[in-house]
């Protein structure tokens, strides 16, 4: 399946990501006031009652206003950084990290609730690193080399370590993001 890349100016992409984090921030006071009630709906491997439904809900959910603090930066800053590879891949990109990593917690992640949108930021993580290297542009290698520089460091996070902390959906939402990579990154911009 062929997602041509297709640029969008800066602007537009600055209020998608707006946008996005607009409905993040609404969805974090809601859960505030409601004292965490959404995180019912967090991702519950293997649970096929309801657990199930945290696969598309998990992501938009945290734990903790630190927690929803320390996934918004980078949320918006991988957010620009994904739509210079253009809207249509930033959507499937989106999509594919949120849906892979969140069936892969829930068949093998370790029992209780997964919320966060971690895993969809180590999706776009995994995607920046190898994107402008496949893609072969200047400017979408130069995004990779930063990112690599800039955010390596959170490699670490898909190592088992703190038991609060779903380092599997940081682990598989990287996997997602380096599939979406080899997948989608290597087809050039559509000539106008």
């Amino acid at each position: 399946m062929s997602f041509k890349r297709v640029k969008i100016p800066l602007k537009s992409q600055l209020k998608i990501v707006a946008v996005a984090c607009l409905i993040l921030s609404v969805l974090e006071v809601i859960n505030i006031v409601t004292g965490r009630s959404l995180n019912s709906y967090g991702l519950i491997p293997r649970d096929t009652a309801t657990g199930w439904i945290g696969i598309f809900t998990s992501p938009f959910l945290h734990g903790s206003l630190l927690h929803f603090f320390s996934n918004i930066v980078p949320f918006a800053i991988f957010s620009v950084l994904v739509l210079q590879h253009g809207l249509l891949r930033y959507i499937v990109v989106t999509v594919v990290c949120i849906l892979l990593s969140g069936a892969l917690v829930w068949g093998l992640g370790r029992p209780g609730v997964h919320v966060g949108a971690s895993g969809l930021i180590y999706g776009y993580f995994g995607f920046l690193l190898l994107a402008g290297i496949f893609s072969r542009e200047i400017k979408l290698i130069l995004i990779s080399i930063f990112v690599g520089i800039s955010y390596g460091g959170l490699i670490f996070g898909v190592l088992p370590g703190v038991p609060y902390i779903s380092w599997e959906s940081h682990l598989f939402g990287l996997l997602a993001g380096f599939l979406c990579a080899w997948l989608w990154a290597h087809e050039k911009k559509k000539k106008k």
